[in-house]
């Protein structure tokens, strides 16, 4: 449309020199009747040409329309409402593990074994886009889609280069990278949602994260992606206000329609269950999808009630996703789920709950109706 109007403000130009020109010119007389002539004439010519106009614009947003129309046709995972149902029309709940997997590609395949042994539905996969890590190959993701479909687990894929950023053009990469990752990821959408950054914005704010997201989504829908996106929250994925703030609008601006929300709990998200309660309440009140993409039972910025975390999640049908299998590391060991890549031993105050527990994933999981 902006190419359209600058050739249309051009002809303008033209014309108003042209006008210009003429005005050092001789005018011949013209009659009464002449006159009133032209001046119907002009008005009917001017009639036409805004007619015309009209219907090309109808013409246009007829064939944008027939373009969404088909995208949606690809769909697989979709949203609606508060629910996130599966290609074939079933809710799907996230009962799943975080694998951090471009910092440990050589355990790729022992750590799938053990997550999918847990009894995981889904598995949230660690990917770099090149801004700070080596940057996760398609080979890879598409060998990382398959032996996961191979283990019955929906894939989330997230770049974790733009963790905590404030800068606009990190989330953007991003979502670039999704976009140069497009014929990897084209006929997948039954199986993977795309979680375009982790935790970008480190800010607890709205309004940049919004306008951010905003020149994010199309980004994807305009290169043909029809996956279900995933937004993490700003504050590091904590401040759960800014999809009250802003939710709706980011929803709105997906022609699809195909966008949720993601919180991650740690101390100050998930430190108490009113905090719980009111960062998950941020999105459900206002009836839009949401689940933990992340939590631990403690961190650096204070304790989890992880038991009713999980237990309000199974209660309203939310999903939640735990950091992290194995491989943490700066003084934060204490996450890891499992004391061995393979999983044969859970860590006791974590992993045993998160695996085993009243509301964790053995217990609650269901695989999704598409491996059926």
């Amino acid at each position: 449309m902006k190419r359209c109007f600058g050739r249309f403000s051009a002809l303008l130009l033209a014309a108003a020199l042209a006008l210009t020109a003429c005005g050092s010119r001789e005018v011949p007389e013209i009659r009464q009747e002449d006159a009133a002539s032209q001046t119907v004439e002009q008005q009917e010519g001017n009639g036409q040409e805004s007619t015309d106009q009209e219907a090309a614009g109808e013409s246009g947003d007829a064939a944008l329309e027939d373009e969404w129309a088909a995208l949606r046709e690809q769909m697989g995972f979709y949203v609606e409402g508060s629910t996130l149902y599966d290609a074939n029309g079933n809710p799907f709940v996230m009962r799943g593990i975080n694998h951090a997997h471009c910092w440990y590609e050589d355990k790729v395949l022992n750590a799938l074994q053990g997550i999918a042994e847990t009894g995981s539905n889904c598995i949230r996969i660690v990917l770099a886009d090149g801004e700070q890590w080596t940057a996760t190959s398609a080979k890879m993701v598409e060998a990382l889609i398959s032996r996961c479909k191979q283990e019955n687990m929906i894939v989330i894929l997230e770049v974790h280069d733009a963790t905590g950023y404030t800068d606009k053009e990190s989330l953007l990469k991003a979502a670039q990278y999704f976009v140069d990752l497009k014929d990897s990821l084209v006929g997948q959408e039954d199986y993977v949602i795309i979680n375009i950054a982790n935790e970008w914005q480190g800010n607890s704010e709205s309004r940049v994260w919004k306008e951010a997201y905003l020149e994010a989504i199309p980004m994807l829908r305009e290169a043909g992606l029809a996956h279900t996106i995933m937004i993490d929250c700003s504050g590091w994925g904590q401040y759960g206000k800014c999809i009250q703030d802003a939710g709706e609008e980011l929803l709105a601006a997906d022609p699809l329609g195909n966008v949720m929300f993601s919180v991650h709990m740690y101390g100050t998200a998930g430190g108490s269950e009113e905090s719980i309660e009111k960062n998950l309440r941020y999105a459900t009140d206002l009836d839009l999808c949401i689940c933990v993409g992340e939590f631990g039972y403690t961190h650096t910025d204070g304790d989890v009630q992880e038991d009713y975390l999980m237990q309000y999640c199974q209660d309203n049908q939310i999903g939640y996703i735990a950091w992290s299998w194995k491989g943490n590391g700066g003084g934060v060991e204490y996450l890891d789920l499992a004391e061995d890549w393979n999983g044969e031993t859970l860590s006791e105050d974590w992993g045993e709950v998160v695996v085993n527990g009243a509301n964790g994933i053995r217990e609650t999981s269901r695989m999704c109706t598409v491996f059926e």
